[in-house]
Order: C-alpha cells, then structure tokens, then sequence
C-alpha cells in the first residue's frame, strides 16, 4: 500500500523538486516482480541494499515469517521500511524509521510537509551528512 501511495504522488514530490528511489534488500528478480504487480512503473525501484547498509540508515532488520497476506513469499532476513529526506548536501533532514510493516507516514501528508517547510523555511533539528556512496 505504502508504495502504491508513494506512486500516486510521484508527480507532486517530482513537481517540488523532491526525487525519488525506493531501495529495498530484495533481489533483482523480486523487485521487477514487485514493481510489475503493484503498478510501480514510475517509481525508481532499487534492490540488493545489503542489511549492514541497512543498519546504517537505522533500518530495523527482521526474520522472514512465511508468507505475507499478499501471498509473497518473505525473505529470510529484510530491513523494515524507513522514509528519508535528504537534502541536495546530503544532510539529513527528516526521518521516518518502522518496526512493523504497516502505519506507515501518507506521502500526502509528507508533500503538504514539504510544502510548510520550503514556505516557512524551517530548518531541520538535527544535521546529518550521510554516506550516500555505500548505497
């Protein structure tokens, strides 16, 4: 669901200069699968981020239980899912990291973000510059 949110405001994120990647520890094969069933075709889809990667960026890594109610098969380890602004200098400037696969940040939400933040010039509360070449 998060993904297909995510590609349903695409054009919005895109329109405020806001580019996007979803990168995932899925292999190459389970992405184009992903990204082919959930109707992803415009969103940049990365796979293979490692798990110590993963780590890095806060990730939370868990233990494959089987299927998912969709029917896809889990791996045996994969990083829950995190939501990242980073600015054009590689600072970080928001956060989203998640235990669990659901109740996730509506991109809606974050576009109307984005938009406070340029229209008051908020700045961000704590600076990061990230390693953005390991990825």
């Amino acid at each position: 669901k998060h993904l297909g949110d995510l590609a349903r405001h695409l054009a919005q994120l895109e329109a405020r200069g806001v580019s996007v990647v979803a990168i995932s520890s899925d292999t190459e094969e389970r992405a184009k699968q992903s990204k082919e069933q959930w109707g992803l075709a415009g969103v940049r889809l990365g796979y293979g981020l490692d798990l110590e990667s993963a780590r890095t960026w806060g990730l939370y890594i868990s233990a494959g239980r089987g299927a998912t109610s969709t029917g896809i098969e889990e791996p045996a380890l994969f990083s829950e899912p995190g939501l990242f602004l980073v600015r054009p200098d590689r600072t970080l400037y928001f956060a989203s990291v998640q235990t669990m696969p659901f109740a996730r940040a509506h991109v809606g939400d974050v576009v109307e973000a984005i938009d406070w933040i340029v229209a008051h010039d908020y700045p961000a509360r704590g600076e990061v510059v990230l390693n953005t070449e390991a990825m």
